[in-house]
C-alpha cells in the first residue's frame, strides 16, 4: 500500500487532537508551548528565528535539513496548515472537517510527480480594496482597475506586498528561471495559495527547497527583516507562494488538486 504522510503546521497546542484525527503529522511553529506530540521547527538544524518572516518555510527548511533524507522510497509527502488542507474527493456533502480533508494516497496520482493546489484567481479583488491598497500598482498597470485580465500575479503582489518588490526579487533568480518567472508573474492571473505541495520524489523535494531557499537568502539582502505590517513582514512567505506553482509546473509532471479552507481555531 502506498503511504501518504501529510505534515500539518499550526500555531496552537490546542489544535493537536484535530490534526491527529485527520491522520496528519502535527508540526508546531514559533517558540510557543507545544507538547511532545508535536514536531518542532526549532530543533536540530533550523531557522526558526525567521518564522515571523518566513512562515511555513521555517518548517520546510527543518524538514529539508533533518528529515528528507529518511523519506521512504514509496512514500508521498505533503504539507498543509491549520487553515488550508488538501481536499477529499469522497463526494460527501458535509461541513465536517474529517470528511472534507484528504487523508490517503490517491491512485490517480500514479502518473504524476507532484501535486499542487488548484489556483485561485486574483481578479476577484473588490474595487474598494483596489483603491485602498493598489493605487501605486495601478500606475504600473492602469487597465487592472476595470479589466480583470490585467490583474496578474505581479499586479496583486504590488498591491498588497509593496510596489516593485516582486520585480526586485525576480532579478536575483538564476538565469534559467529569471525570465520565465517574470513572464509567469506578468501573465498568470491565478495561483494556488498556502505554499502547499505533495510529491513522492526525494530529488524533486530537495531540488525545490535548494532552489527556493537559495533565492530567499539572496532576497534577505534587499528586504532584510525590518518589515512592518502583515503584507510586508511575511515577505519571504509571499514570494515563495508565487514561486512554488511556477517551479513545480516547469520542473515536474504535476497535477492540480482541490484545497479546503477550514480554520480549526474557529471550529466550535
Amino acid at each position: 500500500m502506498t503511504k501518504l504522510s501529510i505534515y500539518c503546521m499550526a500555531l496552537n497546542n490546542e489544535n493537536l487532537e484535530t490534526i491527529k484525527s485527520l491522520n496528519y503529522i502535527p508540526v508546531g511553529l514559533k517558540n510557543k508551548n507545544f507538547s511532545d506530540d508535536w514536531l518542532r521547527d526549532n530543533t536540530k538544524d533550523n531557522i526558526s528565528e525567521k518564522n515571523p518572516y518566513y512562515g511555513e518555510y521555517t518548517f520546510y527548511y527543518w524538514y529539508w535539513k533533518n528529515l528528507l533524507q529518511f523519506k521512504e522510497e514509496n512514500e508521498w509527502v505533503g504539507f498543509c496548515s491549520y487553515r488550508e488542507y488538501w481536499g477529499s474527493n469522497n463526494g460527501k456533502n458535509t461541513n465536517e472537517i474529517n470528511d472534507l480533508v484528504l487523508n490517503e494516497y490517491q491512485p490517480e496520482w500514479s502518473d504524476y510527480e507532484s501535486i499542487i493546489g488548484e489556483p485561485i484567481s486574483v481578479g476577484g479583488t473588490k474595487f474598494m480594496k483596489v483603491m485602498k491598497y493598489g493605487k501605486l500598482a495601478l500606475l504600473r498597470n492602469p487597465k487592472a482597475i476595470f479589466l480583470k485580465k490585467g490583474r496578474t500575479i505581479r499586479w496583486q503582489f504590488d498591491m498588497f506586498h509593496g510596489n516593485g518588490n516582486l520585480d526586485k526579487a525576480i532579478e536575483l533568480l538564476s538565469d534559467k528561471d529569471r525570465n520565465d518567472f517574470r513572464y509567469f508573474t506578468r501573465n498568470e492571473t491565478s495561483f494556488p495559495r498556502g505554499n502547499m505541495f505533495i510529491s513522492n520524489s526525494k530529488k524533486i523535494i530537495n531540488d525545490y527547497f535548494e532552489n527556493v531557499f537559495d533565492w530567499l537568502k539572496k532576497c534577505e539582502k534587499i528586504f532584510g527583516f525590518d518589515l512592518d505590517g502583515y503584507g510586508k513582514i511575511r515577505m519571504y512567505t509571499f514570494l515563495a507562494e508565487r514561486y512554488l506553482p511556477y517551479w513545480f509546473k516547469k520542473y515536474t509532471k504535476f497535477k492540480e488538486w482541490p484545497v479546503v479552507y477550514y480554520d480549526i481555531n474557529k471550529d466550535d
